[in-house]
């Protein structure tokens, strides 16, 4: 059974595996060198070559624990039509919904925009270097996907004023992805991955409305993902209360931010916990790194726990810290 598998199904506590979000991405040279010449980020992640490449390049580089694969959250409003492009220092911008366009996509369309990233799955399955390893395949959260596609940009500047005034198209997107989200889920688990992660990035924005914003949405698809015998990560970021995520929406481990205090936390959840680390704290010193890194091993040390950062490695991280981090986590005893 692969170091994760052993975390999450049978609770063990011998080891803690490691991996790290977006650990396939800017901070790693030989990653840059691709992107050099490949600019524009939604046909990269639909190179299956290239993806397969970068999705390894850190498992190479590191030997963690899991492969995530090279891919985005917001292939799941590109593959049921919504336009959606990449822009330097901008990020992603999407265009309008077409309702009616969007509802006439069907599960083999879907599947045939999406399918390198299948392709993708089912060739690293048959690499060596995942051989021991769990291969993760993730998906956006219906409430963060339902930002980025009616807010049309990041909302790192917050949601637009009339976010939540056409409650009609709000519901009838909810009811999209519901759908368009466990077809990718199911497709990605039959091309060989071995775990989900659904990522709520956005989850702190919601004020109100949580069952129908957060719990039962999530609630959904973890349904969908046990269903299909494949173990389930959630990672709601920014919530204030893990403890009512986890009871109501039961993931199979939950992924910590870095704004929770894991003293605390860890009185009040009975299930594997990921994460955690700040990633600024990469950007400090080793001295630091190695301060804060065991503080989460020392508190997690009786806990099912999976090493994993509170939010994506940084692009400026230096490699050397990396070498650090997982070299501390190895020789923890």
């Amino acid at each position: 059974m692969t170091p994760i598998k052993e975390c999450l199904i049978n609770k063990s506590t011998k080891i803690n595996p490691i991996w790290l979000m977006r650990q396939a991405g800017r901070y790693l040279p030989e990653f840059r060198e691709i992107r050099k010449s490949n600019p524009d980020f939604i046909k990269l992640c639909l190179n299956h070559t290239l993806a397969q490449e970068i999705t390894l390049q850190p498992i190479k580089r590191f030997g963690f624990d899991a492969a995530i694969i090279f891919s985005d959250i917001l292939m799941i409003p590109y593959g049921i039509g919504q336009n959606v492009e990449f822009k330097k220092n901008l990020g992603p911008t999407l265009g309008n919904i077409e309702l009616k366009k969007l509802f006439n996509v069907s599960k083999n369309e879907f599947t045939e925009n999406l399918s390198p990233i299948y392709k993708l799955l089912t060739n690293l399955k048959n690499c060596k270097e995942i051989e021991n390893r769990d291969l993760i395949g993730f998906v956006g959260a219906p409430w963060t996907l339902l930002v980025y596609m009616i807010n049309k940009i990041s909302p790192k500047n917050g949601l637009q004023e009339d976010f939540f005034k056409d409650e009609i198209l709000i519901n009838e997107v909810l009811n999209l992805l519901d759908k368009f989200i466990k077809i990718h889920i199911e497709n990605q688990i039959n091309a060989g991955a071995t775990i989900i992660q659904i990522f709520d990035s956005w989850a702190g924005l919601i004020q109100n409305d949580f069952d129908r914003f957060l719990y039962y949405p999530t609630l959904s698809l973890v349904n969908h993902v046990k269903k299909l015998g494949v173990p389930v990560i959630c990672f709601p970021r920014g919530i204030s209360d893990y403890s009512k995520f986890t009871k109501i929406v039961k993931p199979s481990m939950i992924n910590i931010d870095y704004n929770v205090d894991p003293q605390k936390l860890i009185k009040s959840l009975d299930i594997p916990i990921q994460g955690g680390l700040d990633p600024k704290i990469l950007l400090s010193n080793k001295e630091n790194l190695k301060k804060q890194i065991k503080k989460y091993l020392e508190i997690f040390r009786d806990h099912p726990y999976v090493f994993n950062l509170g939010h994506g490695i940084l692009p400026e991280t230096e490699i050397d810290m990396v070498y650090e981090l997982v070299e501390i986590v190895r020789n923890y005893k």
